[in-house]
């Protein structure tokens, strides 16, 4: 799910992406004016300000460890001072992951995530033991298990494979555009929509680029595609991982129920973007053949595409997903052509780091503040009703992502009636809602910085005006039909 040891954390390329600026050291200049001494001095009480606000959580975290030597066991003030120590620490660490930054500090989500983890545990909030207890290596196992299969493809020059065959195919704008939210959408499905855009991002580009055609629409269907495409199966995305984990539900019944959603999406995607885009469509000019060259081994190629479908295969036959992953994920490391090294480039290490420590920092918060009025104030809301449940999810996914909205939401699905249908409610709105701007997820984040890269700026606008719209539409959808 990396390239180059580059991962979809990189928030300030990220962040340049997003705004279309170029961070330089020292003075920046925007829009030929050289940034004025007010706003550097805002910036930089702005960094002192958060350095201030980290070292204060730091020092309540340590506060909270010390109480218990100065104070009898079992006291209210002991418990007290921990479940304030564990509400900071939990408010903090997700303040800062949904701003995916720290001003001040060179730290990235996954950095936040270990740090919130370190300082519940230091507080007391949560033993070390417990600690260990609250990692899902189920999710974990599943996801690295997924990022070895996806490396082997993309080394053995599948992708570039594929982008070929279809750039020979499709000799219209809209053939290509449906072909592209396809591809995007299957391949999401199963393989990751994460590594699918980091993977297939520059190959779009390449070939709207190498034809002679306007790349923005295309790379928004590459990432909106992606995202619905990857509501369909427990593997599709980070957050379904976890969910299929969570609820046990069987990979073929997830897929049953949710595929059909991202079908209806998927067509709506393309609808959208057509409109959005008619200039780009209108005209029925033939694409230009393109001229790159295709460098993949065929041999390893036909054998990661064997172990995908042998990986699918036994995930509908109703194996353990985490099981059939890591054990597929290693069998592909036993060859001469691909050094080890080379897989393990490819796996982004910092996403498995970023799970290890969210799980953590919500046991802590769990373990000291899940009361029973909290549990009974939170079932007030009836999220046993499945629109209630999916516009709190997706509203909650576009404050704080996806993964962190799942785990925030896990604790009060147990006191539900139906289990499967919640489970189910939560991945299709915690998925779809991703599309709502281009800071929903992490897929559109990685579409528009592998386009910044290659002069292709991708405004707030420009994805907001198709994904405003779809992501209305399709949870709309999937509300009425998980509904039923």
């Amino acid at each position: 799910m990396s390239e180059q040891q580059t991962t979809a954390w990189d928030d300030e390329a990220t962040n340049a992406a997003v705004r279309g600026e170029a961070s330089v050291v020292g003075d920046r200049a925007e829009g030929g004016r050289t940034e004025t001494g007010t706003s550097r001095g805002r910036k930089r009480g702005a960094r002192i300000a958060s350095v201030v606000a980290v070292a204060a959580v730091v020092l309540l975290a340590l506060a909270a460890a010390l109480t218990p030597s100065l104070l009898p066991i079992g006291s209210v003030l002991e418990w007290d001072t921990k479940s304030v120590a564990a509400s900071v620490i939990f408010a903090a660490s997700y303040l800062a992951l949904a701003l995916g930054r720290v001003p001040g500090l060179s730290i990235d989500r996954a950095g936040i995530a270990l740090v919130g983890a370190c300082l519940m545990v230091a507080s007391g909030a949560l033993p070390l033991d417990d600690a260990y207890k609250a990692i899902d290596f189920n999710t974990i196992t599943l996801l690295l298990g997924m990022m070895i299969v996806v490396a082997n493809l993309r080394l053995s020059g599948f992708f570039a494979l594929a982008n070929a065959w279809v750039a020979r195919r499709a000799r219209r704008p809209v053939v290509l555009l449906i072909a592209i939210t396809a591809i995007a959408g299957v391949f999401s499905a199963f393989l990751v929509n994460d590594a699918i855009c980091l993977v297939l991002a520059p190959l779009v580009l390449e070939l709207t680029l190498g034809t002679g055609r306007k790349p923005m629409p295309y790379l928004l269907a590459l990432a909106m595609g992606s995202n619905i495409g990857s509501t369909a199966t427990i593997t599709g995305n980070p957050q379904n991982i976890m969910i299929g984990s969570f609820s046990q539900i069987p990979y073929a019944r997830f897929a049953a129920v949710l595929a059909p959603v991202a079908a209806v999406g998927l067509a709506l995607t393309v609808a959208l973007i057509v409109v959005a885009h008619r200039s780009e469509f209108a005209s029925g000019v033939k694409l230009a053949e393109p001229t790159s060259d295709i460098r993949a081994n065929r041999v390893l190629a036909w054998r990661a595409v064997l172990a995908t479908g042998v990986l699918v295969a036994l995930f509908f036959a109703g194996q353990p997903p985490a099981k059939v992953a890591i054990v597929i994920g290693g069998l592909l490391l036993l060859t001469r052509r691909v050094k080890s090294e080379r897989i393990y480039a490819e796996i982004d290490w910092s996403l498995l780091l970023m799970f290890v420590g969210l799980f953590i920092i919500v046991a802590g918060a769990q373990h000291v503040l899940l009361t029973r009025d909290v549990v009974a104030a939170v079932g007030r809301l009836h999220l046993d009703q499945v629109p209630i449940l999916a516009g709190v999810t997706a509203a909650l996914s576009n404050l704080v992502s996806n993964v962190p909205a799942v785990l925030v939401i896990k604790p009060f699905v147990e006191p539900l009636r139906n289990h499967d249908t919640a489970w189910l409610t939560i991945a299709m709105a915690s998925t779809l809602a991703g599309n709502f701007t281009i800071l929903g997820s992490i897929a559109n984040l990685i579409v528009v910085q592998k386009a910044a890269q290659r002069g292709v700026n991708i405004s707030f606008w420009d994805y907001f005006r198709v994904g405003a719209p779809l992501t209305l539409l399709t949870l709309v959808i999937g509300t009425l039909w998980l509904w039923h």
